[in-house]
């Protein structure tokens, strides 16, 4: 099919970011320099240029860069993204005529015959003509350019004519630098190719760097006999906050259904006084929009996110799209729910398990535009009432193209609010969830225990494509989830798993009380529940034991609070040891460079060779500097590539460098 406009010669692949070929926004944060790449090309040997076009959407106004030519075809431009939420970029590209004849002219130009030298032997180079048709495209930019811009190029086309008009024996290159940047703002538009447009969304740098602390509101009060509150959770603030954490995760706050409540260690009988589970959310006192009456009252809950702001926390809030059997939506909407054919209604199961106290809702709703109305306002109620962050419970158990709209819904009013996905999920569908909107997600770190695993993980989550719209918050352990490293490899476990999260990641949580003290007795051998999990009863937590390891926790996020380096994860570089137990990388902002080794044995000293990768580290060869371990304070002066580590799992598993050129002041 013939184009209907057969003359416009550049070919523009935009290259990234980009996901999906534009189907999904790419991901960045606020504050961010942004590059964009593109292939950009032409037929035969005319110069091509172009520049990127970029506004946050909605801007009537779009603003420029122009590309800058890599070589090979490749070029790139940059901008800063000032503002929250969607923005807009394309590419555009154009046959440089003007560049490439002046780049035809300084070769005339230098095979000209010397005057001063008559017996050479060169043809004359036509250089009048080439003048007058440099004159007529300054002609042509002339007419479509803006005052005073114009003016100036219609003075250098008449400085060119006369120049022709002169017919000398002998010419010096006629232009001033920077004329050439100016022809190339006033290129024929008609002529030029341009990309469509491709989304972005830009987030808040919470989104991007957070460290967060899961605590049950119940389990808060000072007597073990009492249900805690959210005043409770108040009292709490000081110390968790002086660890270091900026984020405070509560589990649902909603009434907890009565019918089928579950007893302690999911037991499927419960006892009087038994508190149930969290999430079975819902009962004759309300849904999702109302609290447990035990915990306190909607001022109280402000009260709570007003204090926690006072002490640079957010609070972050578990919305779980289920409901108990006590939940009105039962009575006043069963068509939300799956019905057997018995009459009654399905509730969760993966057989052999049961979980009747849970009952999923039904996407597949001949109702399904006014259920997802309704799950929309229950985001909008808890934002309405100071909570910006959510952590969402199971999103892959529910429709994905339900998150890409309701997400879509809130960021259109409210580009701050954060979402983390519990999507402990095959790859695909995690990502998925990602691109449909999620800010964050939890990952695989949990089971990644070997040096290989985790470092094939790693590589693949904290580099494109993936990176372009998939941010890690990194978990060791979650009320759910006990692993077996942690239940075998005991304090030095914890102690090695909370720096790996905290060093690997620039988001990383931890399930609090249970982290800090070590809890690690699961309720069977082979499962990765806790004995006396907190999801089925309050617990009692003795935070002031000497087997806390709060005091390392408060130093690891102290230093990822004081090093650019650790706030994010694209700078996350490997490097090789000879001993598969022991694990090495760095992360580098500018000249903040932190470099960590890791012990991955809980139970025996390790050592081994680190060959360090000088070029990521901007280390020349043969150069002596200083790493100064950020745990213990000692210095340690190390030499090119070939260094040595040897770590003792019972005193502390890694070291975590800082690295200084040059170093003047060194302890041995």
């Amino acid at each position: 099919m013939k184009p209907s406009e057969g003359r416009k010669r550049v070919i523009v692949e935009l290259q990234g970011p980009k996901v999906e070929c534009g189907r999904y926004p790419a991901r960045r944060f606020h504050g961010d320099t942004v590059t964009v790449t593109a292939a950009m090309f032409g037929d035969g040997h005319d110069h091509v240029n172009g520049q990127l076009l970029y506004r946050p959407k909605g801007d009537r106004k779009w603003r420029t860069e122009p590309l800058v030519d890599q070589g090979n075809d490749i070029y790139t431009a940059t901008f800063t993204a000032d503002k929250l939420g969607d923005w807009q970029f394309a590419v555009q590209g154009w046959i440089d005529h003007f560049g490439t004849w002046s780049d035809d002219l300084k070769k005339r130009l230098a095979a000209q015959p010397d005057p001063d030298k008559p017996d050479q032997n060169k043809t004359s180079q036509d250089i009048p003509l080439a003048l007058r048709t440099g004159a007529s495209l300054l002609g042509e930019a002339a007419k479509r350019a803006k005052k005073p811009d114009s003016l100036a190029l219609a003075e250098v086309k008449l400085s060119l004519e006369w120049m022709a008009d002169q017919n000398a024996a002998f010419y010096e290159y006629p232009l001033t630098p920077g004329l050439e940047q100016v022809v190339n703002k006033y290129f024929d538009p008609e002529l030029a190719t341009r990309t469509e447009e491709f989304a972005l969304w830009v987030d808040r740098a919470k989104a991007r760097y957070s460290t967060w602390y899961e605590l049950f509101p119940r389990s808060a009060s000072p007597d073990p006999d009492r249900h805690g509150t959210f005043t409770d959770v108040q009292t709490h603030l000081p110390r968790i906050a002086a660890m270091g954490f900026d984020v405070l995760y509560l589990p649902p706050i909603s009434p907890v259904g009565e019918a089928f409540r579950k007893g302690p260690n999911n037991n499927v009988l419960s006892q009087p006084g038994d508190e149930g589970s969290p999430w079975a959310v819902g009962s004759r006192e309300g849904g999702h929009k109302a609290i447990h009456k035990k915990l306190g009252t909607m001022q109280e809950f402000e009260a709570l996110v007003a204090a926690a702001k006072v002490h640079g926390m957010e609070i972050a809030l578990d919305i779980a799209f289920q409901c108990s059997p006590d939940h009105p939506w039962v009575k006043e909407h069963p068509s939300w729910f799956s019905i057997r054919p018995d009459g009654s209604i399905q509730y969760a199961e993966n057989p052999p398990k049961k979980y009747q106290d849970i009952y999923p809702l039904n996407f597949e709703s001949a109702d399904w535009r006014a259920l997802w109305e309704n799950l929309l306002d229950v985001f909008e109620h808890w934002i309405r009432h100071g909570v910006f962050i959510f952590r969402v419970d199971n999103p892959h158990t529910k429709a994905l193209p339900f998150w890409e709209w309701v997400i879509g819904e809130i960021h259109a009013k409210h580009p701050e609010v954060l979402f983390l996905a519990e999507a402990f999920t095959r790859p695909h569908v995690m990502y998925s969830l990602a691109k449909g909107g999620f800010t964050q997600s939890y990952t695989y770190f949990t089971w990644r225990t070997e040096k290989v695993e985790i470092e094939q993980y790693f590589e693949e989550i904290t580099k494109p494509p993936v990176s372009d719209f998939f941010t890690p918050n990194i978990w060791p352990n979650t009320p759910d989830i006990l692993h077996a490293s942690l239940q075998e490899g005991g304090r030095a476990a914890f102690m090695q798993r909370l720096i790996l999260a905290a060093t690997l990641g620039a988001s990383y949580g931890i399930y609090g009380p249970a982290y800090e003290l070590g809890w690690n007795t699961p309720a069977k051998k082979v499962s990765e529940e806790y004995l006396d999990s907190e999801k089925y009863q309050i617990r009692a937590w003795e935070l002031d034991s000497p087997q806390s390891i709060a005091p390392l926790i408060t130093r690891v996020n102290q230093i990822r609070r004081e090093n650019l380096a650790l706030q994010s994860d694209l700078s996350l570089t490997f490097h090789k040891v000879d001993n598969p137990k022991v694990m090495c990388y760095h992360k580098r902002e500018g000249e903040n460079i932190i470099l960590v080794a890791v012990n991955l044995d809980p139970f025996n000293e390790q050592a081994g060779w680190i060959d360090l990768d000088l070029k990521a580290l901007g280390i020349a060869h043969d150069e002596t500097f200083d790493v100064e371990d950020l745990l213990t304070g000692v210095h340690y002066r190390w030499h090119d590539r070939s260094n040595y580590v040897a770590l003792r799992p019972d005193v502390l598993p890694a070291h975590v460098f800082r690295v200084t050129h040059l170093a003047t002041t060194v302890q041995a």
